[in-house]
């Protein structure tokens, strides 16, 4: 992992962190929206704008890729490279969390 992506997803943004993680299956930007609406409890709802400038910056990242077409929605998926990164966030809000715990003891 370069130093170019370290800094860039390392810390994530929300935005970022619930694209990656819903590419784990192949997607398309209103699929997206549509999970994270229902997995926040519409608490976040992704943009149309920031949806599409957000795919179109981690695929020129090489964190996700284009897959197929359907209809004339475009399909993405994570790549290893973001699989590594989503993995560093994880860990990292992991962390926050155990300590978090621990000083409310």
């Amino acid at each position: 992992m370069n130093d170019h992506i370290r800094k860039v997803y390392v810390p994530m943004t929300e935005t970022a962190f619930y694209i990656l993680l819903c590419l784990r299956k192949p997607n398309h930007g209103y699929g997206i929206v549509q999970i994270v609406k229902e997995l926040t409890d519409g608490e976040i709802n992704l943009s149309p704008g920031t949806m599409y400038g957000s795919l179109s910056k981690m695929e020129k990242d090489g964190v996700i890729r284009f897959v197929t077409k359907e209809e004339k929605r475009k399909i993405y998926e994570i790549t290893e490279l973001g699989e590594r990164v989503l993995n560093l966030e994880l860990k990292r809000i992991n962390r926050l969390y155990q300590n978090a715990k621990e000083m409310t003891l």
